[in-house]
């Protein structure tokens, strides 16, 4: 009779930690309605590296389409999306930005207008680990271009961090923190031509 009651309430123990794990993994459409809602944010960065070293920075989210990383110094690098293009500030160049379509960054799958997690092919792995929900995500059209991995925490949904692999297999890890949302942030700060010019003054 003890062996039983102890089995008994191993069961239990182990179905209400079960439950409460899973309650953690967030679905697809919650965090598709956190991205939609994700209107404006602003906050800090940790950048690691494909070669292993750190950079930090301020960051800057407007969508649908608009997103400006402000690297701090030594690297003192920005890295702007507007207007369906990135691009990226070398303050060692004298050739201008390096400039490419945000369509071709896995980038663009959270900057869209409309988010649709569930839409076929787009998720490609899902996981939790009863605290984090982790997802895998990819441009179903374009695959090539490589994916992103996003980590978000649950009550409230919020997202922390993302996993960036291009289409060369090189790997970027952006950690984000004090991430705050619904902020003003004007137009400008994602124009890339009046980046150029104030630049050149």
């Amino acid at each position: 009779m003890k062996k039983t009651i102890l089995y008994l309430a191993a069961m239990i123990a182990l179905a209400i930690y079960a439950g409460a794990a899973s309650a953690q993994q967030l679905s697809l459409r919650q965090i598709s309605d956190y991205l939609n809602g994700l209107q404006t944010a602003q906050g800090g960065f940790t950048q690691i590296n494909s070669d292993g070293t750190l950079s930090t920075g301020q960051i800057y989210i407007k969508r649908p389409g608009r997103i400006r990383f402000e690297y701090n110094t030594p690297d003192d690098s920005l890295v702007l999306a507007g207007g369906g293009q990135v691009a990226v500030f070398d303050p060692r160049s004298n050739t201008g930005p390096e400039r490419f379509p945000l369509r071709n960054t896995p980038l663009s799958i959270i900057l869209r207008e409309n988010v649709d997690l569930q839409a076929e092919d787009m998720v490609t792995n899902v996981t939790s680990d009863g605290t984090t929900t982790t997802i895998t995500a990819q441009d179903p059209e374009n695959p090539q271009y490589g994916n992103i991995q996003l980590v978000f925490t649950a009550d409230p949904v919020e997202l922390r961090q993302w996993v960036v692999t291009d289409e060369l297999g090189t790997q970027t890890t952006v950690v984000l923190n004090d991430l705050v949302s619904g902020v003003m942030i004007g137009d400008i700060q994602f124009n890339i031509q009046s980046e150029m010019r104030r630049r050149d003054n």
